[in-house]
């Protein structure tokens, strides 16, 4: 069974970690998928922005030791529960994962993990994230709760609607109104422009990815934005990207993070041109490619909301 586990799927890093990791930890990491970390980032990024706009909020820098703790609470949940998520996601489409090229050397389609062994290893990520979860105030601990519907649902969309990649947007950028919610024990209208903002972001990301797929989907049934727009898929990744930066930016701006915030945001902004420009949708490895640049996207929103803090 470990040596049907060998084969990394065709969308993992080349030569990560994971390969040199003893043959019984593979599958497991591979369930989780810490052989591919842009999922973990692209959860963890949002829940940076989060507790950075909730700083600028509360009108204080973000350098006091809670802050900095959270960051490192809100990476460990977005490992564990990127990983749960994960696991759920193949536990339900595991029989449609056997169909596909790109995801048939999954643990549990290939076999490598039984049903009861995946079942048993979600019960253990989600207990992790929820001993994370309890460190935060009671209003963030519903909040964060409140998601699970979110992510309980996101498997089936694929089923029933053609936009699958709006439900993701919705669950993957929860960690802004966590974060926010953690840092201030409230909502309020920025935050809810930064997380309408974000799920923009996510329908342009995540309809590239669906690009790899879109022959095997068609093939058995599976819908996608990547399908639903098909040639002019790089006209519509723009339209939800200007629609995504104009959001965030007010979102900033609501919260008075003056122009450091927008001078760094233009550099997110050019790098999400960068992205529409270098965009192939015929060729697997160029969505991949464009897809996985977005940790960087992430990396630059974080530091126009840090230097706010700072310097705004």
């Amino acid at each position: 069974m470990i040596a049907r586990s060998q084969a990394a799927p065709a969308d993992a890093i080349p030569a990560s970690w994971v390969e040199h990791a003893p043959g019984w930890i593979q599958p497991w990491a591979r369930l989780a998928r810490l052989d591919r970390p842009i999922g973990t980032w692209l959860l963890f990024w949002p829940c940076v922005f989060g507790l950075l706009l909730g700083a600028a909020a509360d009108e204080r820098r973000f350098l006091e030791w809670h802050d900095f703790y959270y960051v490192v609470l809100f990476g460990i949940g977005a490992l564990v529960m990127r990983g749960a998520g994960c696991t759920f996601n193949d536990i339900i489409d595991r029989d449609i994962d056997a169909q596909v090229a790109r995801t048939r050397g999954r643990p549990l389609p290939s076999g490598a993990i039984s049903l009861w062994q995946a079942v048993i290893f979600l019960i253990v990520q989600c207990l992790i994230g929820l001993a994370v979860l309890l460190q935060f105030n009671w209003f963030a601990v519903a909040l964060g709760a409140a998601s699970l519907l979110l992510v309980a649902a996101y498997p089936f969309m694929k089923r029933i609607t053609w936009w699958p990649q709006a439900w993701l947007g919705l669950t993957f950028n929860w960690g802004a109104l966590l974060g926010f919610a953690a840092q201030t024990g409230r909502l309020d209208l920025a935050d809810g422009m930064l997380y309408a903002g974000l799920i923009f972001w996510t329908l342009g990301y995540d309809t590239i990815y669906a690009h790899q797929d879109k022959d095997d989907d068609e093939l058995i049934g599976v819908k996608s934005t990547a399908r639903l727009f098909g040639q002019d898929t790089r006209k519509w990744v723009l339209r939800f990207y200007a629609i995504s930066f104009t959001l965030i930016l007010a979102a900033g701006f609501t919260e008075h993070t003056g122009w450091p915030f927008a001078f760094v945001l233009l550099a997110a902004g050019a790098h999400l041109l960068w992205q529409v420009k270098k965009l192939d949708i015929d060729s697997a490895d160029n969505c991949l490619m464009v897809f996985r640049s977005n940790r960087e996207t992430g990396g630059l929103i974080a530091l126009a909301f840090l230097l706010a803090s700072w310097f705004g």
